[in-house]
């Protein structure tokens, strides 16, 4: 996270998947029906998602200038130029954003997205050029404005909904409130293109992506292969946030569940012709040696704890916790409780500062009522705080804004959001502290590396490589998008996280 002067949108993950159980339907032989031709982007769309481009740089780390970013870019206008929505390559801008979310996504007028998380997760060229394919299906399928005209306060997803919706339910009053919040702070981006897809719509993408793929000679199988690979790191993000092997994340809800998915894009692909076209060695060779995981300038999870070396600054949340980092904001979730961390303008007036907060929760429908605001010191850190009860249709919550005067002008906080009588949160506030300029030189950044393997590397062997203090084989799975029954080949390449 970044310092910010404004309350700011989180980021929504839009090619997510659910974690579901395993059974797979029988579905039908696809249809070998040629699609009609999607119109061209109109004026008024290239407008639009010039429009909105700016904020899509600010809120997912801004374009990434690296050895990759041609890479990418060239894969993703091929890939675009076959849906037919521009006459040209130049016609479509397609960016390698700097996040460590896997996030992909696409606005009207030719605007193509994909973080260099994600990319680091496919496993071939093709598997890339599906996952962009479809995000330039669901621009071709105009589901924006399908969305768009399907709103509600309700379906909005900043960072206040991922925080709120799993703890106060989906009560149409408070869920109605927290939505006007978001929408009283939020900018248009995130009321519109951050909703969720529905599971027709989410098909309907797979379908353009797969026959994109087949248009531009890759094997169109490569998207069901990369579906699989999201449903691992799914699980896994699911098991780091602490929310358990079988939990669906929010912003997941209305996606088709992983088995469902991949086994219909594996029957889908079985319309087109066979390719063995997948390119991996190509991308294995693009992304070697590219930034893996957090920016240490947005800083770093480690464990339990937050760390930023260009703030100094040092939290740690509570066991059994996940944490999530954003561009301008930290979440913390887990079974007892909710928390967002950022930053805002602070001009030394407290109260202002904490109704401020409170109303980014609430929102203009619903009013938290601010009393006894306390002043403390943490570690050395002025520091104040204030914590309030509201009924909801669930029973009642405590609400919560812990604040930090860091410097003059600036200040961060924790909103958080509990059972009315639980505190899951104390020592987190009480754990923030500053670090020394050596604390700050030690954090590194971590980096993709793919190996070869040898006669005598196996998965345990490779995983104790993977610069991570826990989960080390359930990671080089995902990452590698190989199940725990999976069997090395001489010769193969996979990936492994290095400092």
């Amino acid at each position: 996270m970044r310092f910010s002067k404004t309350f700011l949108i989180g980021s929504v993950t839009l090619l997510a998947l659910a974690n579901s159980g395993s059974n797979i339907p029988v579905m039908a032989k696809p249809s070998t029906k040629t699609a009609p031709a999607p119109k061209p982007f109109s004026l008024k769309e290239k407008a639009e998602g010039a429009k909105y481009n700016t904020e899509i740089l600010k809120e997912f780390g801004g374009p990434m200038q690296s050895p990759q970013t041609e890479y990418v870019v060239r894969v993703g206008k091929n890939i675009a130029m076959q849906s037919g929505l521009g006459n040209a390559q130049s016609d479509f801008n397609v960016t390698l954003l700097n996040s460590s979310v896997n996030n992909a996504f696409a606005l009207p007028g030719g605007y193509v997205y994909i973080t260099r998380q994600l990319v680091a997760l496919c496993n071939s060229e093709a598997e890339m050029a599906g996952v962009l394919g479809h995000e330039v299906g669901h621009t071709a399928a105009r589901h924006s404005e399908k969305r768009q005209s399907n709103a509600t306060f309700a379906s909005i997803l900043g960072i206040g909904g991922t925080i709120l919706g799993s703890v106060l339910g989906d009560s149409a009053g408070w869920l109605g409130a927290v939505g006007a919040g978001l929408k009283q702070y939020a900018g248009p981006l995130a009321q519109v293109f951050s909703l969720k897809y529905s599971r027709t719509q989410e098909e309907e993408a797979d379908d353009f992506g797969i026959r994109y793929l087949s248009k531009a000679g890759y094997d169109p199988s490569a998207l069901s292969s990369m579906l699989n690979a999201l449903a691992l790191q799914t699980s896994l993000d699911s098991r780091v946030a602490g929310l358990g092997d079988n939990a669906v994340p929010e912003w997941a809800s209305t996606h088709p569940d992983p088995a469902r998915r991949v086994a219909r894009a594996a029957m889908r692909s079985k319309s087109y012709p066979a390719s063995n076209v997948r390119n991996a060695d190509a991308h294995f060779a693009a992304i070697d040696g590219m930034l893996y995981g957090d920016d240490p300038e947005q800083g770093v999870i480690e464990g339990q704890a937050f760390i930023h070396p260009q703030l100094k600054m040092r939290f740690t949340a509570p066991t059994g916790f996940g944490i999530q980092n954003g561009n301008e904001a930290v979440s913390v979730n887990g079974n007892t409780g909710k928390a967002m961390f950022t930053a805002a303008a602070f001009d030394g007036n407290r109260d202002a500062y904490i109704s401020n907060a409170f109303k980014s929760v609430a929102g203009k429908n619903m009013a938290i009522p601010v009393r006894d605001i306390r002043r403390t010191t943490v570690n050395g850190i002025p520091a104040f705080y204030a914590r309030s009860v509201v009924n909801t249709q669930q029973g009642q919550r405590a609400v919560s804004v812990f604040a930090y005067e860091w410097s003059p002008g600036t200040a961060s906080h924790f909103v958080t959001i509990t059972a009315a009588n639980a505190r899951p949160f104390d020592g987190m506030f009480e754990s923030m502290s500053r670090l020394s300029n050596a604390q700050a030189a030690e954090v590194k950044p971590r980096t993709l590396r793919v190996v070869t393997v040898g006669r005598t590397d196996t998965v345990a062997s490779l995983a104790t490589r993977m610069a991570y203090p826990s989960l080390q084989t359930e990671r080089f799975l995902a990452l590698n998008g190989l199940t725990f029954n999976a069997a090395l080949r001489l010769g193969q390449k996979v990936k492994i996280v290095t400092y």
